[in-house]
This record gives C-alpha cells, structure tokens and sequence, in this order.
C-alpha cells in the first residue's frame, strides 16, 4: 500500500506488498522490497535498496548506496523470515548496512530512535541498538552487540560479537573492543582498554560536577579496589544507591554477559 501523498520517483522499483507512507519519498532507481514498510515522511535518496521484513520509522532519511534489510552475514542463517526494525528519526549515510536478524539469537535486529549512521559503518544480525547513537564512519558491529543510548563510536572501531557498550560510553577510533565496556566509560586503543569515564560527555549531557565526581570515585573503588571488578561493584552499591549513573554502572556489571568486562587492566601486555 503506497499513500496517495507519498512521493515515488519513476525510475524507482517499489514491489507490490511494500507499505509506504504518508508524505515519504523514494528516490530514483530505490529498490523497496515486497516485505517493507517505509514510516511517514521517510526519505530514501537515490541508489537506496530496502529489503527483507524491515520497517523504517517515521522521518528517517537514508542517503545513497545504503543496503538496509539484506540477510544475516551468518552460515547459520538458513532463509528463516527474520526482521529488522529501525526507528523513528535516524539518518542513514552513504553505504550504510544493516542486516536482519538470525533465528537463532532471537530473530530481530532492533535500531532505536534518533540515531547518525555515518558512511559504511555496519550493524549486524540481531544487534540491538539504543537511542541517539553515533556510529562514525566505517564502524562494524558484529552480530549480537548491544549498544546502549547516547553512545558514540569513532571512526574504524570494530565491536566483537555478543558485546555491550553501556550508555554514554565512548569508544575511540581504530579500537578494537573484545569486552563489554560499562556506562559512560571511554576505551581506547588496540587491544581496547579502558582509560577512564567519558567526563566531557556527561558534562556536556547536564551531568553536575557533583554527581561526576560521584561517579569517578565509584570508578576508582571497582577497578582499583582489592577485589574483583564484580566484588568490588557489589561491595559499593548500598553507598551509591541515591546516584543513578553509577547504579546504572554497578547493575551493567552485574548483568549476566557472553564477554568479560573492559578494564584499565585487561588488554595491555
């Protein structure tokens, strides 16, 4: 179903099936597949191909030579019908790749809302992407990451499969994360390590002094404490338990995880 506002440019191809809505425009020579549907006001510029069940939400623009939808990079993929949804808002730049999911890490890859794909960067089967995230140009997520809101990849890093990067962290250009990385930390580096917390993020994001500072000394207490990363984590939680981003660190180390944790340690020779 095409809506009568939409805007298909001649040399476009839109397969029967494909929903497009109200006011969204597809460029020439778009492929839409037969199984997509396009939100309103979604914009695809030109040499743009949208396959497989995927759904692009509202007021998403995706730039030229972007590949949204294709199957799971996966030898385990045998065909299954699985989906990829991407949200509200985001923009897609050029030769973009998002691939759906894999029946067996749970079928879907999920995009949040108000996300900036730059070019060539890569989200893989059943990656699992929040809101307001940055992937630079070239960053390649492999299949089953987790990146959690208002995170910001730089340019060239490349994420292990099955890895988390908390909220807010950051992650450096050309890094290498092999471990999952914790809210609002920043990683460096190949082998990744983890240098310390994204402090100019979070006081750019309204964080006050006083709550970074909070934070900072629950950083010094678990990766410089006598314990484990995990005991000391523990160990903290009820003097921490009125500050929100350090409960958001203690209960990201807590969580069960396929990957170790990144550390100021783990990585250097």
């Amino acid at each position: 179903m095409i809506a009568s506002t939409a805007k298909i440019h001649p040399l476009a191809v839109v397969e029967d099936g494909a929903v497009v809505g109200e006011n969204a425009t597809v460029g020439p020579f778009c492929h839409v597949g037969p199984h997509v549907v396009l939100g309103d006001g979604v914009e695809l510029l030109t040499h743009v191909v949208v396959a497989g069940r995927t759904t692009v939400g509202a007021g998403t623009r995706i730039f030229p030579s972007a590949v949204i939808g294709g199957d799971p990079q996966s030898i385990h993929h045998g065909g299954e019908e699985t989906t990829l949804s991407i949200g509200r808002n985001n923009t897609i730049r050029e030769g973009v790749t998002m691939n759906t999911g894999t029946s067996g890490g749970g079928g879907r890859t999920v995009v949040g809302d108000d996300n900036l794909f730059l070019a060539y960067s890569h989200v893989a089967h059943d990656c699992q992407v929040g809101n307001h995230v940055i992937l630079s140009n070239n960053v390649m997520l492999a299949g089953h990451v987790t990146v959690e809101d208002r995170a910001i990849l730089g340019g060239g890093s490349a994420v292990h499969q099955f890895t988390r990067i908390g909220r807010q962290a950051f992650i450096g250009g050309l890094s290498a994360v092999a471990y999952d990385v914790i809210p609002y930390g920043m990683l460096n580096g190949n082998p990744g390590i983890l240098g310390g917390l994204n402090v100019v993020g979070m006081a750019r994001a309204g964080m006050e002094k006083a709550t970074i500072h909070r934070v900072r000394k629950a950083f010094k207490s678990i990766f410089e404490g006598d314990g484990s990363i995990r005991a000391n984590a523990a160990a903290i939680r009820d003097e921490f338990a009125d500050c929100v981003p350090v409960v958001q660190i203690l209960d990201f180390i807590a969580a069960d995880s396929d990957r170790a944790l990144s550390s100021p340690n783990r990585g250097k020779g």
